[in-house]
């Protein structure tokens, strides 16, 4: 069996708890990861998650706020970038418009500088730093022209190529260099779909015939499924899962997972014992364990594992709604009760026909639920409101002591008859996902931000709200609106929950 030192030896970029923030604004938090040597490894996330940082970081570009980056077990957290084996492929090529393909290829290598033992006249040796041959420097651009398919192309003009012939003599110059790792930062955003479909399998050929370190960002999951070995799944600076593809796809870590790679049916649901969950008020068998009783649960269920029976033969019972043909199969939506189901099927039923639905166990996954409420810790003011989150609501400050009222000058009075001034006192603050509005007036609610984050829960979309100082509200709401849109927060007093800090750790 190989033992651990076997496997770090494997391991030629690793990050350990990796952070990086801008103007004191975190954008990477508590990276930890490997790459194997040859390895196809794609960060996969939406913008802004982090990921472009992270790749950055790798290539020098960037310096860590904290944490260590190692290559093959050294730190190189702080080394330039022209002394890391690494090159970099840009979205945008960044290829020299006056030059033509050879030229453009053989950029990097006439700058180069090797050094060679040479003997002084008194039988010294010195170390002099001489330029590649120019037959050299022609054999390894051929070489890579043709790993690329551009063979015979030396002597053509940039603008006379296409966008994926561009991308191709971005891929030389990188590996012309003979660099350990490929770092390759959303290379086929600039292409139409049928180019990036037939780049992303030219991608993984020349990566195998390479046999180099390739390391890929993108947003694209079709991207990062058809090309890594290893996906890293990114959402706001932080790793959610990493994997093969197919573990990614089929057993997501969490909803955030669930919802980016594919489509997927979200539910909230209740874990009854190991084997036995319920959602959409109906019990079902799986194939999940280890939780508590009665534990509240996040259930994804793939549109490809329902199957569409006969109402009788059916879990559930509903009324197609939509029926839209997507070449190699149909995407159907059933409304059952107040849960709306997607389903992918090569047959359609008529919308308005009343089917049954089944979900087999080994299609139910089970997660644990992430968010259940929002908690925060809050200050009580002189107007017996409570700031908390990054903004200030009314609320009802009698529930810190049951029996308590408000008199006339707003002092709160206790059963006792004790006269309080709570102005300062610091509380525990609870609020349910549902007890919070979004409003698109700015003055209505306490608080406010910017959404920068949306999931289909079947009956709701779950958004997490983002102050300012970065304080996070997470809500549920039938509604759809957009991420980014900034919007302000209106909480009920009677749903915000209050408790004494004083009170924990207290019998």
């Amino acid at each position: 069996m190989e033992n651990n030192a076997e496997k770090k030896s494997n391991h030629i970029i690793e990050l350990i708890d990796v952070c990086k923030e801008f103007d004191g604004v975190s954008v990477v938090e508590n990276i930890n990861f490997y790459v194997r040597k040859g390895e196809f490894v794609t960060f996969l996330g939406p913008s802004g998650c982090g990921k472009t940082t992270t790749l950055r970081m790798i290539a020098g570009f960037e310096l860590p706020t904290s944490g260590k980056i190692l290559l093959n077990g050294k730190d190189i957290s702080n080394l330039p970038p022209d002394r890391r084996p690494v090159n970099t492929v840009f979205q945008k090529y960044a290829l020299f418009p006056h030059l033509n393909v050879y030229e453009n290829v053989a950029f990097g290598l006439k700058l180069k500088r090797i050094p060679t033992t040479v003997v002084d006249k008194k039988g010294n040796e010195k170390i002099k730093y001489k330029k590649l041959p120019k037959a050299v420097i022609t054999e390894k651009v051929s070489q890579a022209l043709e790993v690329v398919d551009l063979a015979g192309f030396e002597k053509r003009s940039i603008s006379t190529l296409s966008g994926g012939q561009q991308q191709r003599v971005a891929i030389a110059r990188a590996i012309v260099n003979e660099p350990e790792i490929l770092l390759l930062d959303e290379p086929l955003g600039a292409l139409d779909l049928k180019m990036r479909k037939e780049m992303q399998l030219e991608l993984k050929a020349m990566h195998e015939r390479l046999g180099i370190t390739f390391i890929y960002v993108t947003h694209d999951q079709e991207e990062a499924l058809t090309m890594s070995d290893t996906i890293i799944v990114m959402s706001d600076g932080s790793i959610q899962q990493i994997g093969t593809p197919e573990m990614i796809y089929n057993e997501p870590q969490n909803t955030f997972v669930a919802d980016f790679i594919g489509e997927s049916n979200i539910f909230t649901g209740v874990m009854v014992s190991d084997g036995h969950v319920r959602f959409c008020g109906k019990p079902f068998d799986c194939l999940d364990g280890g939780f508590e009783a009665n534990e509240p649960v996040d259930i994804v269920v793939r549109p490809e594992d329902i199957q569409i029976k006969a109402p009788e033969e059916g879990m559930l019972k509903g009324k197609v709604t939509s029926v839209v043909f997507k070449g190699i199969h149909y995407q159907i939506l059933v409304q059952c009760g107040r849960y709306e189901i997607e389903i992918q099927s090569t047959s359609a039923p008529q919308v308005d026909e009343q089917v049954g639905l089944i979900i087999n166990p080994d299609g139910i996954h089970v997660m644990k639920k992430i968010f259940r409420v929002n908690k925060f810790t809050g200050v009580i003011t002189k107007r017996n409101t409570v700031e908390f989150g990054d903004g200030e609501f009314e609320c009802d400050v009698t529930q810190l002591y049951p029996g308590s009222h408000l008199d006339e000058e707003g002092y709160l009075i206790t059963a006792k008859g004790d006269k309080l001034d709570l102005t300062g006192t610091e509380v525990n603050v609870e609020v349910g996902l549902h007890d919070i509005t979004m409003s698109d007036n700015l003055e209505e609610g306490g608080a406010q931000g910017h959404i920068i984050s949306l999931i289909y829960k079947s009956e709701y979309y779950r958004y997490i709200i983002r102050t300012e100082n970065e304080e996070d509200y997470v809500l549920a709401c039938e509604d759809l609106w957009n991420e980014n849109d900034l919007v302000s927060l209106i909480i009920p007093k009677d749903k915000i929950r209050l408790s004494l800090k004083l009170a924990e750790g207290k019998k």
